[in-house]
């Protein structure tokens, strides 16, 4: 039972790993569930059972993505540090949304909006509305422990999130000429860090 278990997780890890290769490389439209079983090396029926649609695992795909670049990240910190652990989360946020396949996925869900208008949806629950909801409970932890004092944790999560893109973020996503240094980039997010904090201390 173990070892057929086994198998499977690896299945569905093969099919993971080629859709979100395929639908990086060659959009949503022009990427069909057989294609994905044959870059798998798996039968169409083994994709279906695993997903039940081209959608679910366009899905699973990004939710996957988040899992292993920061959502893990949420599991392991130190509520004892709030800059510590915000700076660290900020780091590898920023990492995975100016990642190849983040910047992929986000000109799919633009240029195929008319299309599949059900994508941006698909994508935002998936990705930015699971991260905002694990730091929003994140924030009530530390404002639980008097670290930290916000009243609205969703509402603080989204500020926090956003103000880790900044320019950076938008200078990769439309490619432009001048580029930020990582050392701009580092000291980008520290300070953005420092303000949220300094925003949300504890009122004596």
């Amino acid at each position: 039972m173990t070892k057929n278990r086994s198998k499977n997780e690896t299945k569905r890890k093969q099919i993971l790993a080629s859709a979100t290769h395929l639908f990086t490389e060659q959009g949503y439209a022009s990427t069909s569930m057989a294609l994905i079983a044959k870059h798998a090396d798996v039968s169409k029926q083994t994709v279906y059972s695993h997903f039940g649609s081209k959608e679910e695992l366009f899905s699973a795909a990004i939710e996957q993505k988040c899992d292993s670049s920061i959502l893990l990240d949420f599991a392991q910190v130190t509520l004892t540090d709030p800059h510590a652990t915000l700076l660290a989360i900020a780091k590898r946020f920023f990492a995975m949304i100016t990642s190849k396949e983040a910047l992929a996925v986000h000109k799919i869900c633009a240029f195929e909006a008319k299309s599949y208008p059900q994508l941006s949806e698909l994508f935002y629950q998936a990705g930015p509305e699971r991260l905002t909801a694990e730091m929003a409970k994140l924030l009530v932890e530390f404002n639980d422990k008097g670290l930290l004092s916000i009243e609205n944790p969703h509402f603080a999560a989204t500020q926090f999130l956003h103000l880790v893109k900044g320019e950076a973020w938008m200078r990769i996503e439309f490619n432009t000429q001048y580029q930020l240094s990582e050392q701009q980039i580092d000291q980008y997010i520290s300070s953005s860090v420092d303000l949220f904090l300094r925003g949300y201390a504890p009122i004596n």
